[in-house]
């Protein structure tokens, strides 16, 4: 029986940041609107420097963000444990941390507010609200 596992690192960076299990239910709720329920997420607090950093090399944006998602895996290995992905953020330029979590996670499933027809935030409201 295969299940999600949620890493938190960085955790110093967010004193305000959810407990672990909070974590892992935000994550879980979010992926699993996708119909995903097992797989691996690593979530890494980081300061301003660095979320500057990774948006100006991945994204080509200067200056920091609140929050950068990176698939791994988008269709699972039925080899090994899927790999969903990283989800990045700056605590000290994001309003809510619970938020920023599932939006990073639904970003992992593949959603994308910038395509959408406003699905994905309706998805991450809904979630916020249970």
């Amino acid at each position: 029986m295969s299940e999600l596992h949620v890493e938190v690192l960085g955790r110093e960076l967010a004193p305000g940041a959810p407990a672990d299990a909070e974590v892992h239910r935000l994550v879980a709720m979010a992926v699993g609107s996708a119909g995903i329920h097992d797989g691996h997420v690593a979530i890494e607090f980081v300061d301003g420097a660095r979320i500057a950093e990774l948006n100006a090399a991945h994204r080509a944006k200067e200056g920091p963000t609140d929050v950068l998602s990176f698939p791994v895996d988008e269709d699972g290995d039925p080899a090994g444990p899927r790999e969903l992905g990283d989800i990045i953020i700056s605590p000290e330029h994001t309003a809510d941390l619970r938020e920023a979590i599932v939006h990073g996670a639904l970003h992992l499933v593949g959603m994308d507010h910038e395509t959408d027809d406003g699905e994905m935030l309706a998805v991450q409201a809904e979630i916020l609200s249970w």
